[in-house]
């Protein structure tokens, strides 16, 4: 969506509830980063925001921002909870959004349409995995039947996806609401780089081959090099090289320390994703915001995102990251990390993603007897 349509869209200040997984613990939770900036910047568009999450003991033990400062914070106990304290709030909200693997997704979702006088959305940041889950009759939060009950269907992924949304699931409304960044917590840095090579992400079995083959084998094969793994769940199994470096843990406060500490990072996309294509991962645009040139698995869309070779380098194999990480001269390293950050801070901040759910908002409430208030 060009610059021209999201100004041209009526600004109207919208009272925003968001049902999502956690904004208040980004343990092992990438749902997190996304609400934080997507939120933020909704906030400064002068939308009021509240965000409602499920209490649940593993989010309340791990939390790093108990307090958002850009919206009221309501947590839940279950559903009956959620009704009881909350219901008259989203009742009278312009919009609700729904988020994936929200706990009891399914009944939480469907009472917010029938309860909700305003439109309700469903934003799915596992696009592909939620379809894969449908596939396999896995309705853990979204059942065929109540994708075509929500107003609008924000996608995680773009492309041929939302076709399929639309015409194979009846969604009213298919539209990608990608990941972004904020500028203002991402971006480069003046101290040394002192690693060669970086990954960071929670571990998953579909993704673990790959990171074996573009950074654990790497290693191996360039001992003096230095690398880093930051993320948890990872099993006691792994047989680490002496020149990788765990990290259990980064809260998102540390991630751009992180990326200004590496030569160049690492993307690698889960199997659904890379299947579904069209799905950039939020990893992709904190990094390139924060000056850190990109090695990449490829997937389609890919390059709707990044041009390879000028904003970003793909990569298949052990000898395509060693050639990057020792042949590539410093000129053309500084090149490549400043084009992918002018490509992000040019169409993937935070507030490019607030201004188009403006945008969708306005197209849904043109389509819709729904009103949105003018407040």
């Amino acid at each position: 969506m060009t610059d021209l349509v999201l100004e041209a869209k009526a600004r109207i200040k919208l009272d925003i509830v968001f049902l999502g997984l956690s904004i208040t613990s980004s343990w092992g939770n990438g749902h997190a980063t996304t609400y934080r900036a997507l939120v933020k910047a909704l906030a400064r568009r002068g939308h009021r925001v509240t965000f409602l999450e499920c209490d649940k003991p593993w989010y309340a033990e791990n939390r790093d921002l108990p307090d958002p400062p850009w919206c009221r914070l309501g947590l839940y106990g279950d559903l009956d909870d959620l009704a009881s304290r909350y219901g008259a709030l989203v009742a009278k909200a312009d919009l609700v959004v729904v988020g994936s693997f929200v706990p009891d997704g399914v009944n939480v979702g469907a009472w917010a349409i029938e309860t909700a006088r305003g439109l309700v959305a469903f934003y799915d940041i596992d696009t592909p995995v939620t379809l894969a889950k449908l596939v396999r009759g896995d309705t853990e939060y979204l059942t065929p039947a109540l994708i075509s009950e929500y107003d609008l269907y924000l996608s995680f992924t773009g492309g041929p996806t939302l076709d399929r949304l639309e015409s194979e699931y009846g969604a009213a409304m298919a539209r990608a609401l990608y990941c972004s960044v904020d500028p203002d917590d991402y971006f480069p840095g003046t101290a040394p780089e002192t690693l060669d090579l970086g990954y960071l992400g929670t571990y998953s079995p579909d993704r673990q081959p790959k990171i074996d083959r573009l950074l654990i084998e790497p290693a191996r094969a360039w001992p003096e090099g230095r690398f880093t793994v930051a993320g948890p769940q990872y099993p006691a199994g792994i047989e680490w090289p002496a020149n990788v470096a765990r990290i259990d843990h980064l809260a998102p406060g540390e991630h751009r320390r992180f990326y200004n500490a590496q030569r160049f990072t690492l993307n690698v996309t889960r199997a659904d994703m890379v299947a579904a294509g069209w799905s950039p991962s939020v990893r992709l645009f904190e990094a390139a915001a924060c000056g850190t040139p990109i090695l990449s698995d490829w997937w389609e869309g890919l390059d709707a995102v990044f041009e390879p070779g000028r904003e970003i380098l793909v990569v298949d194999g052990t000898e395509d990251v060693l050639r990057h990480l020792r042949d590539l001269g410093e000129e053309d390293r500084q090149a490549l990390a400043n084009a992918a950050r002018a490509r992000v801070l040019k169409g993937h901040t935070a507030a490019h993603r607030a201004a188009e759910l403006e945008a969708y908002a306005a197209e849904a409430f043109a389509t819709t007897r729904r009103p949105a208030s003018t407040a």
